[in-house]
């Protein structure tokens, strides 16, 4: 029989409630300390994934200003400064250049990092992770970013169309002095300027670049900016009056051509503030003297149908206030040149023309229909004949051979630009420096190439 002593010391014990939060604490501290465990750790995952994020947009931004055939080193080794490195600590850097852009495009950059993470105290509430590293659990986290580079025009005033597939559309022969005097370039194909950069500053090529420029840029082909424009305005010429063609005949030491395509003194023809007033030309003109060219009423248009202008030695030039475009014209049959020559074989003569700064001719000076194929060729610009001329000289199919320096008109601003198939620099053949105002005061929107300008994140 149990004594009643023991009995009541039960009684009292089933009664007091003393301990009894200490049971329950006990019961839930299991838990409790799991749920603290795993906050803890997945504040720690966000905080690792925000520095990864943090690398991730820095290395791709990184990567797209770089826009260039280093990018990947250039991305990973910004990661290492934020103390991510591809390889080490089961970190993975990758980046590419042709990630898919908002636009459909696909020239975006991309770096991905990924990295695995030993578990901590999660582990408490039955977390396993992701991943399993020589027997370690592990957490797998990950950042994306996704950048596009941004881009700026570059005016160039030296550009090769390479429409005939040359290359290097441009190249030096021979060209210890030429100097283009900070001008930049574009070659459609290649440029190669060996043991000489030709005082180029960025020299953009869409193949290879061997030596020209200061900087070497690559760019895509670009396309004739002036193509649509002058053939809108020669298809508005009117209807050609030339009924013959004379051309220039070899006689003893010199050409000559019929009396009545020589120019003897200076000229008049009638220009209008429109800059559309047409003068017609047939055949081969060749001076005589030095001819001065006035325009009355405003820019005028010299249409040159299949014949060349053979400066004789002597120099054809616009009047001060007036402003002129040429147009050379015709046939590709009929073996016809078109281009400004001087067929005395020496020097002396120059072509000294301004263009005009508004109308449909703005800008423009002298001009090959981008219709003809043939006769198009310069042998000697700059030397034979000095070329002084404000605006753009557009001989998109023809291959000219740069011999001198190319200056601006006497009474025009300071812009040279120059368009043709492709460019053979010899001897001193350069462009003097234009201004940075210049090309805009004389009516001309330079060509230009596009340079890497920054970057922007797009995811």
């Amino acid at each position: 029989m149990v004594p009643s002593s023991v009995i009541n010391h039960f009684r009292r014990l089933r009664a007091d409630e003393r301990g009894a939060t200490s049971i329950l604490m006990g019961i839930l501290m299991i838990p409790l300390v799991g749920f603290l465990a795993l906050g803890f750790e997945v504040s720690n995952w966000y905080m690792i994934t925000r520095g990864m994020q943090n690398a991730a947009d820095a290395s791709t931004l990184a990567a797209a200003i770089n826009n260039s055939a280093n990018y990947d080193v250039e991305a990973r080794a910004v990661a290492a400064q934020y103390g991510f490195i591809n390889g080490a600590n089961n970190v993975t850097i990758a980046v590419t250049n042709n990630a898919a852009c908002p636009s459909g495009a696909t020239n975006c950059y991309s770096v991905s990092i990924s990295g695995f993470f030993p578990l901590l105290m999660s582990q408490v509430v039955g977390f396993q992770g992701n991943g399993n590293i020589n027997g370690t659990l592990q957490k797998q986290l990950n950042a994306v970013a996704v950048a596009q580079p941004a881009q700026q025009n570059q005016p160039v005033c030296l550009l090769a169309l390479a429409s005939s597939g040359t290359s290097p559309a441009l190249n030096t022969n021979g060209a210890p002095t030429g100097n283009m005097n900070g001008c930049d370039s574009m070659s459609n194909t290649a440029a190669s300027c060996s043991g000489h950069n030709l005082g180029l500053d960025i020299s953009f090529a869409a193949g290879t670049n061997t030596g020209c420029g200061a900087k070497q840029v690559h760019n895509d082909p670009i396309t004739d900016p002036y193509y649509t424009r002058i053939s809108g305005n020669i298809a508005k010429f009117p209807g050609n009056p030339c009924t013959s063609y004379p051309q220039e005949t070899h006689q003893g030491n010199h050409y000559t051509v019929a009396a009545s395509n020589q120019l003897t003194g200076p000229i008049t023809l009638t220009g209008n503030s429109t800059g559309d007033a047409y003068t017609f030309w047939c055949g081969d003109i060749e001076l005589t003297v030095d001819v001065t060219v006035t325009t009355t009423g405003g820019a005028a248009v010299l249409i040159i149908e299949n014949g060349q202008l053979d400066l004789n030695g002597h120099a054809f030039q616009t009047a001060n206030g007036s402003a002129l475009t040429i147009v050379f014209t015709g046939s590709n049959t009929g073996g016809y040149t078109h281009a400004p020559t001087d067929n005395t074989n020496g020097s002396g003569g120059a072509l000294n023309i301004a263009a005009p700064t508004t109308g449909p001719w703005a800008g423009i000076a002298v001009v090959q229909d981008p219709s003809l194929t043939t006769g198009l060729n310069v042998s000697a610009a700059g030397n034979s004949p000095t070329w002084d001329i404000t605006g753009l000289i557009y001989m998109p199919h023809a291959s000219i051979t740069l011999k001198g320096a190319i200056d601006k008109s006497t009474f025009g601003n300071q812009c040279v630009v120059m368009v043709a198939d492709n460019f053979q620099i010899s001897g001193t053949g350069g462009i003097m420096k234009t201004d940075i105002g210049g090309c805009p005061a004389a009516g001309l929107n330079m060509p230009s190439a596009k340079i890497p300008g920054g970057a922007k994140l797009v995811l």
